[in-house]
Protein backbone atom coordinates (compact mmCIF):
# COMPACT_ATOMS: atom_id res chain seq x y z
CA UNK A 1 0.00 0.00 0.00
CA UNK A 2 1.41 3.49 -0.77
CA UNK A 3 1.76 6.57 1.40
CA UNK A 4 -1.33 8.28 -0.01
CA UNK A 5 -3.31 4.98 0.10
CA UNK A 6 -2.83 4.95 3.78
CA UNK A 7 -5.67 5.48 6.33
CA UNK A 8 -5.83 9.50 7.62
CA UNK A 9 -3.62 9.55 11.00
CA UNK A 10 -6.31 10.05 14.02
CA UNK A 11 -6.95 13.50 15.16
CA UNK A 12 -6.60 14.12 18.33
CA UNK A 13 -9.59 15.30 20.59
CA UNK A 14 -9.27 19.03 21.14
CA UNK A 15 -9.79 20.13 25.32
CA UNK A 16 -12.80 21.76 26.01
CA UNK A 17 -12.71 25.03 24.54
CA UNK A 18 -13.73 27.76 27.82
CA UNK A 19 -15.12 30.40 25.29
CA UNK A 20 -18.64 31.11 25.03
CA UNK A 21 -20.06 29.29 21.65
CA UNK A 22 -20.23 31.65 18.59
CA UNK A 23 -24.09 31.67 17.73
CA UNK A 24 -24.65 29.95 14.42
CA UNK A 25 -26.79 32.95 13.48
CA UNK A 26 -24.08 35.35 13.76
CA UNK A 27 -21.35 33.17 11.44
CA UNK A 28 -24.24 32.55 8.87
CA UNK A 29 -24.67 36.24 8.81
CA UNK A 30 -20.85 36.84 7.82
CA UNK A 31 -21.01 33.98 5.48
CA UNK A 32 -23.63 35.53 3.41
CA UNK A 33 -22.71 39.00 3.62
CA UNK A 34 -26.08 40.06 4.78
CA UNK A 35 -23.71 41.42 8.47
CA UNK A 36 -20.55 42.51 9.04
CA UNK A 37 -18.17 41.94 11.98
CA UNK A 38 -18.42 45.38 13.11
CA UNK A 39 -22.24 45.28 13.03
CA UNK A 40 -22.27 42.51 14.70
CA UNK A 41 -19.94 43.95 17.44
CA UNK A 42 -22.75 46.09 18.44
CA UNK A 43 -25.44 43.45 18.59
CA UNK A 44 -26.92 42.84 22.28
CA UNK A 45 -26.39 39.16 24.06
CA UNK A 46 -27.90 37.22 21.81
CA UNK A 47 -29.41 33.16 22.83
CA UNK A 48 -27.67 30.50 21.68
CA UNK A 49 -29.24 28.41 18.25
CA UNK A 50 -28.11 25.31 17.73
CA UNK A 51 -24.75 25.10 15.09
CA UNK A 52 -24.97 24.00 12.22
CA UNK A 53 -22.18 23.29 9.36
CA UNK A 54 -23.99 25.30 6.55
CA UNK A 55 -22.33 28.79 7.64
CA UNK A 56 -19.16 26.54 7.92
CA UNK A 57 -19.62 25.28 4.26
CA UNK A 58 -20.38 28.56 2.86
CA UNK A 59 -17.03 29.82 3.90
CA UNK A 60 -15.29 26.44 2.95
CA UNK A 61 -16.65 27.16 -0.02
CA UNK A 62 -14.95 30.78 -1.33
CA UNK A 63 -12.47 32.07 1.63
CA UNK A 64 -11.46 34.89 -0.04
CA UNK A 65 -15.08 36.39 -0.84
CA UNK A 66 -15.93 35.33 3.03
CA UNK A 67 -12.43 37.82 4.12
CA UNK A 68 -13.87 40.00 1.25
CA UNK A 69 -16.62 40.46 3.04
CA UNK A 70 -15.36 41.23 6.48
CA UNK A 71 -12.83 43.70 5.22
CA UNK A 72 -15.75 45.64 3.35
CA UNK A 73 -17.39 46.01 6.49
CA UNK A 74 -14.16 47.19 8.44
CA UNK A 75 -12.85 49.26 5.82
CA UNK A 76 -16.16 50.94 5.15
CA UNK A 77 -16.09 52.02 8.85
CA UNK A 78 -12.65 53.38 9.16
CA UNK A 79 -12.68 54.93 5.57
CA UNK A 80 -15.67 57.28 7.25
CA UNK A 81 -14.03 57.85 9.98
CA UNK A 82 -10.87 59.27 8.19
CA UNK A 83 -13.26 61.47 5.86
CA UNK A 84 -14.65 62.90 9.53
CA UNK A 85 -11.35 63.87 10.20
CA UNK A 86 -10.82 65.49 7.25
CA UNK A 87 -12.25 64.85 3.72
CA UNK A 88 -8.30 64.72 1.74
CA UNK A 89 -7.07 62.76 3.93
CA UNK A 90 -9.96 60.37 3.29
CA UNK A 91 -10.16 60.50 -0.42
CA UNK A 92 -6.30 60.96 -1.23
CA UNK A 93 -4.93 58.30 1.48
CA UNK A 94 -7.48 56.10 3.65
CA UNK A 95 -9.53 55.31 0.07
CA UNK A 96 -6.78 54.06 -1.55
CA UNK A 97 -5.74 52.13 1.38
CA UNK A 98 -8.84 50.07 1.12
CA UNK A 99 -9.12 49.97 -2.49
CA UNK A 100 -5.81 48.39 -2.96
CA UNK A 101 -6.63 45.70 -0.22
CA UNK A 102 -10.21 45.00 -1.51
CA UNK A 103 -8.77 44.99 -5.21
CA UNK A 104 -6.51 42.71 -6.71
CA UNK A 105 -4.81 40.30 -5.07
CA UNK A 106 -5.72 36.26 -4.06
CA UNK A 107 -5.64 36.69 -0.42
CA UNK A 108 -3.77 33.52 0.04
CA UNK A 109 -2.41 34.67 3.51
CA UNK A 110 -5.82 34.77 4.69
CA UNK A 111 -6.74 31.65 2.97
CA UNK A 112 -3.82 29.57 4.94
CA UNK A 113 -5.05 30.83 7.89
CA UNK A 114 -8.50 29.65 7.53
CA UNK A 115 -7.53 25.94 6.05
CA UNK A 116 -4.95 25.50 8.53
CA UNK A 117 -7.50 26.18 11.48
CA UNK A 118 -10.04 23.97 9.95
CA UNK A 119 -6.94 21.30 9.38
CA UNK A 120 -6.47 21.40 13.05
CA UNK A 121 -10.50 20.60 13.73
CA UNK A 122 -11.14 24.52 14.19
CA UNK A 123 -14.99 25.51 13.41
CA UNK A 124 -17.62 27.58 14.05
CA UNK A 125 -16.46 28.55 17.64
CA UNK A 126 -13.35 30.04 15.87
CA UNK A 127 -14.30 30.94 12.86
CA UNK A 128 -14.76 34.63 12.64
CA UNK A 129 -11.58 34.90 14.72
CA UNK A 130 -9.87 32.84 11.80
CA UNK A 131 -11.83 35.44 9.00
CA UNK A 132 -10.86 38.41 10.62
CA UNK A 133 -7.07 37.81 11.37
CA UNK A 134 -7.28 37.11 7.62
CA UNK A 135 -8.40 40.08 7.24
CA UNK A 136 -6.01 42.02 8.91
CA UNK A 137 -3.53 40.00 6.77
CA UNK A 138 -4.71 41.57 4.17
CA UNK A 139 -4.31 45.20 5.52
CA UNK A 140 -0.64 43.96 6.03
CA UNK A 141 -0.05 42.96 2.80
CA UNK A 142 -0.97 46.58 1.72
CA UNK A 143 1.65 48.23 3.90
CA UNK A 144 3.86 45.76 2.65
CA UNK A 145 3.09 46.20 -1.29
CA UNK A 146 2.58 50.01 -0.62
CA UNK A 147 5.83 50.03 0.98
CA UNK A 148 8.19 47.73 -1.01
CA UNK A 149 7.04 49.82 -4.38
CA UNK A 150 8.68 53.23 -3.03
CA UNK A 151 11.77 51.50 -2.06
CA UNK A 152 11.92 49.37 -5.66
CA UNK A 153 10.52 52.81 -7.38
CA UNK A 154 7.85 50.33 -9.06
CA UNK A 155 5.53 52.28 -10.63
CA UNK A 156 3.11 49.63 -11.76
CA UNK A 157 0.99 46.72 -9.07
CA UNK A 158 -1.30 44.46 -9.84
CA UNK A 159 -1.57 46.19 -13.41
CA UNK A 160 -2.46 49.87 -12.27
CA UNK A 161 -0.51 52.28 -11.10
CA UNK A 162 1.40 52.16 -7.69
CA UNK A 163 -0.23 53.98 -4.82
CA UNK A 164 3.29 56.65 -4.29
CA UNK A 165 2.34 56.84 -8.96
CA UNK A 166 -0.99 57.07 -8.64
CA UNK A 167 -1.03 60.47 -6.05
CA UNK A 168 2.03 62.01 -7.96
CA UNK A 169 -0.42 61.80 -11.14
CA UNK A 170 -3.01 63.16 -9.47
CA UNK A 171 -1.12 66.37 -7.93
CA UNK A 172 0.60 66.54 -11.73
CA UNK A 173 -0.91 69.54 -12.25
CA UNK A 174 -0.45 71.38 -9.26
CA UNK A 175 3.16 70.45 -7.91
CA UNK A 176 6.51 70.59 -9.80
CA UNK A 177 7.78 67.39 -11.19
CA UNK A 178 10.47 66.14 -8.75
CA UNK A 179 8.53 67.64 -5.83
CA UNK A 180 5.74 65.78 -6.91
CA UNK A 181 7.72 62.58 -6.98
CA UNK A 182 8.88 63.07 -3.15
CA UNK A 183 4.86 63.62 -2.32
CA UNK A 184 3.94 60.96 -4.12
CA UNK A 185 6.61 58.64 -1.83
CA UNK A 186 5.52 60.13 0.95
CA UNK A 187 1.87 59.94 1.02
CA UNK A 188 2.38 56.16 0.59
CA UNK A 189 4.55 55.85 2.92
CA UNK A 190 2.06 57.55 5.15
CA UNK A 191 -0.68 55.04 3.33
CA UNK A 192 1.66 52.17 4.36
CA UNK A 193 1.24 53.27 7.82
CA UNK A 194 -2.30 53.73 7.71
CA UNK A 195 -2.88 49.83 6.11
CA UNK A 196 -0.37 48.58 9.43
CA UNK A 197 -2.50 50.38 12.06
CA UNK A 198 -5.79 48.87 10.81
CA UNK A 199 -4.24 45.88 10.66
CA UNK A 200 -3.63 45.93 14.66
CA UNK A 201 -6.81 47.72 15.33
CA UNK A 202 -8.25 44.29 13.74
CA UNK A 203 -5.97 42.09 15.26
CA UNK A 204 -6.77 44.14 18.64
CA UNK A 205 -10.72 43.28 18.36
CA UNK A 206 -10.32 39.44 17.66
CA UNK A 207 -12.40 37.37 20.02
CA UNK A 208 -11.22 34.32 21.49
CA UNK A 209 -9.90 33.11 24.85
CA UNK A 210 -6.86 34.35 27.20
CA UNK A 211 -4.18 31.63 25.47
CA UNK A 212 -5.35 31.67 22.45
CA UNK A 213 -5.12 35.48 22.17
CA UNK A 214 -1.53 35.76 23.81
CA UNK A 215 -0.43 32.85 21.31
CA UNK A 216 -1.98 34.66 18.17
CA UNK A 217 -0.59 38.04 19.80
CA UNK A 218 3.07 36.72 20.16
CA UNK A 219 2.88 35.69 16.33
CA UNK A 220 1.64 38.63 14.97
CA UNK A 221 4.19 40.20 17.02
CA UNK A 222 6.51 38.25 15.54
CA UNK A 223 5.86 38.18 11.94
CA UNK A 224 5.60 42.36 11.69
CA UNK A 225 9.45 42.83 12.67
CA UNK A 226 10.27 39.44 10.55
CA UNK A 227 8.89 41.38 7.94
CA UNK A 228 10.88 44.53 8.46
CA UNK A 229 13.91 42.34 8.77
CA UNK A 230 13.45 40.77 5.41
CA UNK A 231 13.14 44.09 3.57
CA UNK A 232 16.24 45.24 4.94
CA UNK A 233 18.02 42.35 3.94
CA UNK A 234 16.86 43.05 0.59
CA UNK A 235 17.79 46.76 0.32
CA UNK A 236 20.79 46.25 1.78
CA UNK A 237 21.89 43.60 -0.47
CA UNK A 238 21.20 46.26 -3.24
CA UNK A 239 23.11 49.07 -2.11
CA UNK A 240 26.20 46.41 -1.20
CA UNK A 241 25.48 44.66 -4.41
CA UNK A 242 26.22 41.28 -2.09
CA UNK A 243 25.06 38.50 -4.13
CA UNK A 244 25.37 35.59 -2.22
CA UNK A 245 23.51 32.82 -2.51
CA UNK A 246 23.14 32.26 1.36
CA UNK A 247 22.43 35.61 2.06
CA UNK A 248 19.76 35.55 -0.75
CA UNK A 249 18.00 32.69 0.84
CA UNK A 250 17.94 34.06 3.98
CA UNK A 251 16.21 37.25 2.87
CA UNK A 252 13.54 35.37 1.09
CA UNK A 253 12.99 33.02 4.49
CA UNK A 254 12.47 36.51 6.34
CA UNK A 255 10.93 38.57 4.06
CA UNK A 256 8.52 36.40 2.34
CA UNK A 257 8.57 32.54 3.29
CA UNK A 258 7.56 33.50 7.37
CA UNK A 259 5.26 35.86 6.71
CA UNK A 260 3.60 34.74 3.55
CA UNK A 261 3.11 31.10 4.51
CA UNK A 262 4.19 30.28 7.86
CA UNK A 263 2.95 32.64 10.03
CA UNK A 264 -0.52 32.72 8.39
CA UNK A 265 -0.06 28.46 8.88
CA UNK A 266 0.47 28.97 12.37
CA UNK A 267 -1.90 31.58 13.18
CA UNK A 268 -4.28 28.85 12.15
CA UNK A 269 -3.54 26.63 14.24
CA UNK A 270 -2.98 28.72 17.31
CA UNK A 271 -6.74 29.40 16.71
CA UNK A 272 -7.94 26.27 16.39
CA UNK A 273 -5.98 25.18 19.86
CA UNK A 274 -3.32 22.57 17.67
CA UNK A 275 -0.96 20.68 19.21
CA UNK A 276 2.71 21.44 19.34
CA UNK A 277 3.05 18.21 17.00
CA UNK A 278 0.85 19.94 14.34
CA UNK A 279 1.64 23.36 14.73
CA UNK A 280 5.67 22.68 14.19
CA UNK A 281 4.31 20.23 11.15
CA UNK A 282 2.17 23.14 9.66
CA UNK A 283 4.94 25.39 10.41
CA UNK A 284 7.80 23.43 9.12
CA UNK A 285 5.62 23.11 5.92
CA UNK A 286 5.27 26.50 5.27
CA UNK A 287 8.64 27.60 5.63
CA UNK A 288 9.67 25.30 3.05
CA UNK A 289 7.19 26.22 0.57
CA UNK A 290 7.02 29.96 1.49
CA UNK A 291 10.98 30.24 0.40
CA UNK A 292 9.80 27.99 -3.17
CA UNK A 293 7.21 31.01 -3.16
CA UNK A 294 9.51 33.51 -2.92
CA UNK A 295 11.97 31.37 -5.54
CA UNK A 296 8.83 31.19 -7.90
CA UNK A 297 7.87 35.21 -7.58
CA UNK A 298 12.08 35.76 -8.64
CA UNK A 299 11.54 33.52 -11.62
CA UNK A 300 8.16 35.59 -12.74
CA UNK A 301 10.21 38.88 -12.23
CA UNK A 302 12.31 38.29 -14.92
CA UNK A 303 10.36 35.71 -17.06
CA UNK A 304 6.79 35.91 -16.44
CA UNK A 305 4.35 37.71 -18.72
CA UNK A 306 3.48 41.25 -17.56
CA UNK A 307 -0.21 40.61 -18.29
CA UNK A 308 -0.10 37.80 -15.87
CA UNK A 309 2.15 39.29 -13.31
CA UNK A 310 0.16 42.80 -13.10
CA UNK A 311 3.85 45.02 -13.17
CA UNK A 312 7.31 45.18 -16.32
CA UNK A 313 9.58 42.29 -16.28
CA UNK A 314 12.62 42.87 -14.76
CA UNK A 315 12.33 45.22 -12.09
CA UNK A 316 14.01 42.84 -9.86
CA UNK A 317 17.90 43.33 -12.00
CA UNK A 318 16.63 46.91 -12.85
CA UNK A 319 16.67 47.56 -8.75
CA UNK A 320 19.92 45.60 -8.49
CA UNK A 321 17.93 43.17 -5.90
CA UNK A 322 20.66 40.11 -4.72
CA UNK A 323 17.84 37.66 -5.51
CA UNK A 324 18.84 33.74 -5.28
CA UNK A 325 18.38 33.62 -8.87
CA UNK A 326 21.22 36.03 -10.00
CA UNK A 327 23.31 35.10 -7.04
CA UNK A 328 23.30 31.33 -8.44
CA UNK A 329 24.17 32.46 -11.88
CA UNK A 330 27.13 34.74 -10.57
CA UNK A 331 28.14 31.75 -8.66
CA UNK A 332 28.36 29.81 -11.73
CA UNK A 333 29.71 32.06 -14.17
CA UNK A 334 32.41 32.89 -11.48
CA UNK A 335 33.29 29.33 -11.08
CA UNK A 336 32.96 28.21 -14.93
CA UNK A 337 35.11 31.57 -15.75
CA UNK A 338 32.23 33.04 -18.06
CA UNK A 339 33.90 36.10 -18.29
CA UNK A 340 30.74 37.10 -20.97
CA UNK A 341 28.15 36.27 -17.70
CA UNK A 342 29.92 37.88 -15.24
CA UNK A 343 30.34 40.74 -17.53
CA UNK A 344 26.61 41.52 -18.21
CA UNK A 345 25.59 40.43 -14.59
CA UNK A 346 27.53 43.26 -13.68
CA UNK A 347 26.74 46.09 -15.94
CA UNK A 348 22.97 45.26 -15.56
CA UNK A 349 22.10 44.99 -12.09
CA UNK A 350 20.78 47.93 -10.65
CA UNK A 351 20.70 49.71 -13.87
CA UNK A 352 16.91 51.27 -13.73
CA UNK A 353 17.32 52.86 -17.51
CA UNK A 354 17.93 48.97 -18.96
CA UNK A 355 16.33 48.35 -22.20
CA UNK A 356 14.75 45.10 -23.49
CA UNK A 357 17.74 43.56 -25.38
CA UNK A 358 19.57 44.11 -22.40
CA UNK A 359 17.55 42.55 -20.36
CA UNK A 360 16.90 39.33 -22.51
CA UNK A 361 20.83 39.27 -22.66
CA UNK A 362 20.54 38.89 -18.70
CA UNK A 363 17.85 36.63 -19.17
CA UNK A 364 20.29 34.51 -21.76
CA UNK A 365 23.06 34.62 -19.27
CA UNK A 366 20.38 33.29 -16.05
CA UNK A 367 19.30 30.43 -18.83
CA UNK A 368 23.22 29.67 -19.63
CA UNK A 369 24.65 29.68 -16.32
CA UNK A 370 22.40 27.10 -15.30
CA UNK A 371 20.28 29.41 -12.44
CA UNK A 372 17.31 29.18 -14.11
CA UNK A 373 16.99 24.88 -13.85
CA UNK A 374 18.94 25.38 -10.42
CA UNK A 375 16.27 27.44 -9.24
CA UNK A 376 13.55 25.24 -10.63
CA UNK A 377 14.64 22.39 -9.46
CA UNK A 378 15.37 23.78 -5.88
CA UNK A 379 11.61 24.56 -5.80
CA UNK A 380 10.66 21.19 -6.41
CA UNK A 381 12.40 19.82 -3.56
CA UNK A 382 11.32 22.42 -1.23
CA UNK A 383 7.67 21.85 -2.02
CA UNK A 384 8.16 18.20 -1.48
CA UNK A 385 9.76 18.11 1.35
CA UNK A 386 7.27 20.50 2.44
CA UNK A 387 4.27 18.20 1.22
CA UNK A 388 6.11 15.67 3.40
CA UNK A 389 6.22 18.07 6.79
CA UNK A 390 2.11 18.09 5.92
CA UNK A 391 1.63 15.10 5.56
CA UNK A 392 3.56 14.06 8.93
CA UNK A 393 0.59 16.25 10.90
CA UNK A 394 -2.77 14.15 12.11
CA UNK A 395 -5.16 16.67 10.32
CA UNK A 396 -8.48 16.85 9.06
CA UNK A 397 -8.45 15.06 5.58
CA UNK A 398 -10.44 17.89 3.98
CA UNK A 399 -8.34 20.48 5.35
CA UNK A 400 -4.71 18.56 4.34
CA UNK A 401 -6.14 18.14 0.59
CA UNK A 402 -6.82 21.89 0.27
CA UNK A 403 -3.89 22.99 2.23
CA UNK A 404 -2.00 20.96 -0.62
CA UNK A 405 -3.47 22.40 -3.26
CA UNK A 406 -2.90 25.98 -1.70
CA UNK A 407 0.46 25.40 -0.78
CA UNK A 408 1.51 23.92 -4.39
CA UNK A 409 -0.76 26.91 -6.24
CA UNK A 410 2.03 29.30 -3.98
CA UNK A 411 4.60 27.72 -5.28
CA UNK A 412 3.18 27.63 -8.70
CA UNK A 413 4.02 23.72 -8.86
CA UNK A 414 1.51 20.64 -9.54
CA UNK A 415 0.41 18.99 -6.93
CA UNK A 416 1.96 15.06 -6.74
CA UNK A 417 0.59 11.51 -5.08
CA UNK A 418 1.50 12.56 -1.19
CA UNK A 419 4.48 10.77 0.38
CA UNK A 420 4.59 9.79 3.83
CA UNK A 421 7.07 11.58 5.88
CA UNK A 422 11.31 10.59 5.84
CA UNK A 423 14.52 12.65 6.49
CA UNK A 424 15.40 15.51 5.18
CA UNK A 425 17.40 15.57 1.80
CA UNK A 426 20.27 17.12 1.52
CA UNK A 427 20.98 20.57 1.23
CA UNK A 428 20.26 23.90 3.09
CA UNK A 429 18.14 23.37 5.37
CA UNK A 430 15.07 25.92 5.74
CA UNK A 431 15.54 25.81 9.44
CA UNK A 432 18.88 27.10 9.45
CA UNK A 433 18.31 29.90 7.68
CA UNK A 434 17.60 31.99 10.19
CA UNK A 435 20.40 30.93 12.02
CA UNK A 436 23.91 31.76 13.15
CA UNK A 437 26.24 31.39 10.61
CA UNK A 438 24.00 30.72 7.85
CA UNK A 439 26.44 33.10 5.39
CA UNK A 440 28.53 30.30 5.78
CA UNK A 441 25.90 27.39 4.15
CA UNK A 442 26.90 26.24 0.98
CA UNK A 443 26.34 27.38 -2.11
Amino acid sequence: MRPTEATEPPVPEKAPDPRPELPADRLHAIADGRRSPGDLAQDPPRPQVPRTCEALAAVDADVPAAVGRVLDGLLAERVERSAGLDPVFGRDLAERVARCTTEGGKRMRSQFVWWALRACGGGTDEAEAALRVGAALELIQTCALVHDDVMDSSRMRRGRLALHADVTAQYADAVQADRGRRFGEAAAILAGDLALAWADDTMAAVETDPVTARAVRDLWSTMRTEMVAGQYLDIHGQATSSLSVARALRAACLKSALYSVERPLALGAALAGADTTRSAALCSAGRCVGIAFQLRDDLADVFGDPRHTGKPAGGDIRAGKPTYLVAVAQARAEATGDVHGISVLRRSLGRADLCESRLDEVRDVLVDTGARDVVEAKIDRLVARGMRHLDSAALEPDGRRRLRRLLHASAGTTPTPARGPCAEEGGTSPALLLATGAEGARR
